[in-house]
């Protein structure tokens, strides 16, 4: 008799096992010459040692499909251990499986030039207005690239001072001053990943958001860092925060060039480094409009009267 001892190492027993072990009946019915016990953060499983081998694949292949889709029913169980080849389907335009399965997808042109760009570039420009779901793919992007391992942590992060509102005049703390401008970037992960599990990450840095001030000094290595809504940041801010890049690190830099909420004498360090880096190798930028709107119907047709009002402001003052 021969035993083997497997850790549930970044996932949870229940999301394996199944509420009140149901997944873990069908395993033990399907396997009944093998003794199962599951204690704790761990399964032991004990019998032959060919017995053992094709236990293992299989449940290689169980552990495979929840951290693709994740999600693991009693169905998908079923199919996976009665099947010899269970087949994992692609589709291009997906970056991976939100919580509850949620497909998280490139849903329009721009959107999933952004994905091609990453794979052939190590920073990124993605500049669009509001709701074309720059953001959202951004952090997508992210995740994917740390549950395949291509990177060992996720970076996110924000100037501290947006919309005019300085944040030595907010009350509380500066976790509670900060959360309010971190808002969407929060949502978006917990869109696109189990609460615990997240939880986890954030509890151990694997997953880090914090404001701008506080790349100030580092050197972000294996981590795919994206800075949000850059259109905010100074030019020396958008200096120090490139120059932070070490090896083995992805950048994407978001913004809106039409939101810029500076003071009028500081200019935008978004725009000044699209325009010097545009031509360097390994950089890319790709501008997204109106056409990738993916929020109410009604906000496209916003932009586009924001748009014509600032066409039209821009010939008075030429004139």
């Amino acid at each position: 008799m021969h035993e083997i001892i497997i850790l549930f190492e970044d996932i949870h027993p229940l999301d394996l096992l199944g509420v009140n072990n149901a997944n873990l009946q069908i395993i033990r019915k399907h396997f009944s010459t093998l003794k199962l016990i599951a204690r704790g953060d761990q399964l032991k499983v004990l019998g032959t040692e060919e017995e053992l081998a094709v236990f293992e694949k299989k449940w290689k292949e169980l552990v495979a499909f929840l951290n693709q889709y994740n999600r693991l029913d009693v169905s998908d169980v079923k199919n996976i251990i009665n099947s010899d080849n269970p087949e994992i389907k692609g589709d291009a335009s997906v970056l991976l499986y939100g919580n509850n399965g949620k497909v998280i997808k490139a849903r329009t042109p721009n959107q999933l030039e952004m994905v091609n760009l990453m794979k052939d570039n190590d920073m990124l420009f993605a500049i669009g207005p509001a709701g074309t779901g720059k953001t959202y793919t951004a952090v997508a992007l992210a995740v994917k690239a740390l549950k395949e391992k291509e990177v060992q942590r996720i970076i996110l992060t924000r100037p501290a001072v947006e919309a005019g509102e300085s944040l030595g005049f907010l009350p509380g703390d500066l976790k509670e001053k900060m959360d309010p401008y971190l808002r969407p970037l929060y949502d978006a992960l917990f869109d696109m990943i189990p609460h615990d599990k997240l939880a986890k990450h954030l509890e151990r840095g694997v997953i880090e958001i914090a404001p701008l001030g506080f790349m100030r000094g580092r050197t972000l290595a294996n981590a795919f860092v994206i800075l949000d809504e850059a259109q905010n940041t100074s030019e020396n801010q958008m200096r120090m925060f490139l120059t932070r890049m070490g090896r083995g690190s992805k950048f994407i830099i978001t913004g809106d060039s039409t939101q810029i909420d500076l003071p009028k004498h500081v200019k935008s360090g978004l725009l000044q480094s699209v325009a010097l880096l545009e031509k360097i190798k390994g950089v890319a930028t790709i501008k997204l409009d109106k056409r990738d709107v993916v929020r109410h119907r009604l906000v496209e047709n916003i932009i586009d009267s924001y748009e014509k009002a600032d066409a039209a402001q821009a010939k008075i003052k030429d004139r």
